[in-house]
């Protein structure tokens, strides 16, 4: 990690890859499931792993993740495919979403809308995703989020659209 980025904060812990355990979850509000995938005491989704997406800052109502786009999310022109933007965009608004759950409810993406500004060119840099939850009501959830790189240049942002879902 260069300067640029340490000031930044940019910054991604250690972590396991693997599928929540659903047991462990039980009684969690979305918010400490969160804060105990960031802590290593849950493991990290696995696809995180394969696309090099990893959260690294929540709070109730806000998530954070860091990315480096790989050489395989290249699309023909030389640019990162937008389908691995709209894969951390999408992360970081539902996890912002699941932040301000309560337990006994998850969620799923119903709706993805994603603006691109910028070309996100290959090679060793990380990026930033910051997204904020604008509402959670007793069936659906909107949030807004924002994709930088290392200069605080914004490459993408989009809004989504969640269905709360209530455990049986």
């Amino acid at each position: 990690m260069d300067e640029r980025q340490a000031e930044h904060g940019f910054h991604a812990p250690a972590a396991s890859f693997a599928p929540l355990p659903r047991d462990s979850l039980a009684g969690l509000t979305g918010l400490e499931v969160l804060q105990r995938m960031l802590d290593g005491r849950l493991p990290l989704p696995p696809f995180g792993a394969k696309m090099d997406i990893t959260p690294t800052t929540v709070a109730e109502g806000r998530m954070v993740f860091t990315g480096r786009p790989n050489a395989a999310f290249l699309n023909p022109m030389g640019t990162v495919h937008g389908g691995w933007i709209a894969a951390i965009l999408d992360s970081a608004m539902g996890c912002a979403v699941h932040s301000t759950l309560k337990a006994g409810q998850s969620y799923t993406t119903t709706s993805l809308t994603v603006n691109y500004v910028r070309a996100l060119l290959p090679g060793d840099v990380e990026v930033r995703c910051e997204a904020s939850a604008l509402h959670t009501g007793r069936r659906t959830a909107t949030s807004e989020g924002r994709l930088v790189d290392t200069s605080g240049r914004l490459i993408a942002h989009g809004v989504e659209t969640c269905l709360i879902i209530d455990s049986p």
